[in-house]
């Protein structure tokens, strides 16, 4: 059964960081396409970063030059680095893997940053 492990939200100031985690029991981790989304109050959940199986990454506007996605498949994990906080990224951060016709998530990591 895949699960899709998120970790390492939590408060933090504005201009803070955070990384978050996110642990796969894929087998071939390394044939998923790997993605960080997240879902404000009130909002519809958006894409953050992908990270292709060849390490290529993509982020939305709003993150470009703070935010930093990772893999390590030897891990089988993804990272989210969050550099420069701002009370605009607070969200539930969703782990997502992707490959052809198979989609998974995980339960999601509140992310709130807050003076």
């Amino acid at each position: 059964q895949v699960q899709l492990v998120e970790s390492g939200g939590g408060l933090v100031q504005p201009g803070g960081s955070l990384r978050l985690s996110c642990a796969a029991s894929i087998r071939i981790f390394s044939r998923y396409v790997m993605g960080w989304y997240r879902q404000a109050p009130g909002k519809q959940r958006e894409l953050v970063a992908t990270i292709t199986t060849g390490g290529s990454t993509n982020y939305v506007d709003s993150v470009k030059g703070r935010f930093t996605i990772s893999r390590d498949n030897a891990k089988n994990t993804v990272y989210l680095q969050m550099n420069s906080l701002k009370p605009e990224d607070t969200a539930v951060y969703y782990c997502n893997a992707h490959m052809m016709v198979y989609d998974y998530w995980g339960q999601g990591t509140q992310v709130t940053v807050s003076s």
